[in-house]
């Protein structure tokens, strides 16, 4: 597996100490070229989805091998990102309640972790153990994981740093939705590369993106709502993104994941 990639948690550690002012390197991880053979597609079998929702096709075999390295590894990575989505934003709810953070959290990256387990557990890997995808896919070992805790170290760090910035105010519990969702958008973008020819990596990352562009819209509405004209963009240009598309509402105030863009 190769090495570890990193966040841009120094950025985002800075802006504990700037006020939220300063703009840094671009946030988000690299994933390695995709490199390799295309990923063979084994039968395919349709999950079962929410009310007024396509079914969504993953593979039914047993296919780890079927996965590079760094397909394995994007998995794995966007499985704890989801997860500090959900978790940080429930975890500032309680101290700063907001609609955006509470629908976001409950009706969305609930349904982002679902989608990236149903791959890990389709392709049987553990994702908790990145030292060895041998190991078999264990839905109670990631049941059991307590909140706040993750088994990449960059995520973990992420975490600990977005959570003691979003404590502060309600403001700044909506600037981490910002910065949480460019990172997450950055990620995105470079793990569809490494996805290759793997048309169940393809889908389920874009499934995330979109979902994502709509959480960015609705903090920076959030935002513009209590008074800071430029929202997200109020932390300078590494989280100003007028080029992510927008669904026809504009993104909302809720966090929503459906609408068409635009």
């Amino acid at each position: 597996m190769k090495a570890s990639l990193f966040f841009g948690t120094a950025v985002l550690t800075s802006l504990v100490f700037a006020g939220c002012n300063s703009s840094g390197s671009t946030t988000g991880t690299a994933a390695g070229a995709a490199g390799g053979a295309a990923a063979t597609a084994p039968a395919q079998e349709a999950v079962s989805a929410p009310a007024g929702e396509a079914a969504v096709p993953v593979p039914t075999a047993s296919s780890s091998d079927a996965l590079t390295e760094d397909q394995k590894y994007s998995l794995a990575y966007m499985w704890h990102e989801e997860k500090l989505a959900k978790e940080i934003y429930l975890e500032l709810n309680k101290i700063h309640p907001a609609q955006q953070l509470e629908n976001i959290a409950t009706k969305s990256e609930v349904k982002h972790i679902a989608r990236v387990q149903e791959l890990v557990e389709a392709y049987d890997i553990n994702i908790t153990n990145l030292a060895d995808y041998e190991v078999n896919y264990s839905v109670e070992e990631l049941s059991s994981m307590p909140v706040g805790v993750f088994a990449v170290p960059e995520i973990q760090d992420l975490y600990n740093t977005l959570y003691d910035l979003g404590i502060a105010s309600k403001q700044s519990a909506l600037e981490v939705g910002c910065m949480v969702e460019v990172v997450d958008i950055d990620d995105l973008d470079k793990f569809i590369v490494t996805a290759g020819n793997n048309q169940y990596l393809i889908d389920a990352f874009t499934f995330l993106r979109d979902g994502s562009y709509t959480h960015y819209w609705a903090f920076d509405n959030g935002l513009k709502n209590m008074g800071v004209t430029d929202g997200c963009c109020s932390l300078g240009s590494e989280y100003c993104h007028p080029e992510y598309p927008q669904s026809e509402n504009g993104g909302g105030n809720g966090g929503g994941e459906g609408g068409r863009r635009r």
